[in-house]
């Protein structure tokens, strides 16, 4: 399937979709418990970016195009796209978001830590938040060196953005 096809071909949906290098991926819909700390990580940012207008934060399933000519559609649980950036933002997101977050549970987290997460480096996403719904913890991983940097935070830990810098958060503000 081509992105032209996915976009404008198939019916408007509410399921969780991406596009794959042409392939279509339908997963099953997620569990309550994970739906939950999407709406956490969410409202977090929101409460953060929005009072101080950085730009704007959405929630899956949304549809975020990496690549047209190699059919990559994904759709993060959580991202944000600051300011500058905005005007990728049409009925899609055309390029990469500078933040995303990606609730981990059992049916996900392979792909999410494999494929997915490569192909947000790849693509210009800045940052990547995996937040695990089993393990409560929250790793950072930086994307805007050379080299990505990941942080591990639990419990008290406090939960350090590069691209939010004066975000003030621990995985408690998360899981708790």
């Amino acid at each position: 399937m081509t992105t032209d096809e996915y976009l404008y071909d198939t019916e408007e949906t509410n399921r969780i979709r991406e596009l794959a290098m042409g392939v279509l991926r339908e997963p099953p819909a997620p569990f309550f418990s994970h739906q939950q700390l999407v709406l956490k990580v969410a409202r977090v940012l929101v409460d953060h970016v929005e009072p101080r207008r950085l730009g704007s934060v959405a929630v899956a399933p949304v549809d975020v195009i990496l690549d047209r000519e190699k059919n990559l559609v994904v759709q993060p649980d959580v991202f944000y796209v600051s300011t500058e950036r905005l005007s990728i933002i049409r009925n899609q997101v055309w390029g990469p978001p500078d933040l995303v977050a990606e609730v981990l549970s059992d049916g996900t987290k392979k792909h999410d830590r494999g494929e997915k997460l490569a192909w947000y480096r790849q693509y210009g996403v800045r940052e990547c938040w995996l937040v695990d719904l089993y393990g409560n913890s929250v790793t950072v991983i930086d994307f805007t060196g050379a080299t990505p940097i990941e942080r591990v935070a639990k419990g008290p830990d406090a939960i350090k953005s590069s691209v939010l810098p004066d975000l003030q958060l621990t995985a408690y503000g998360i899981f708790l």
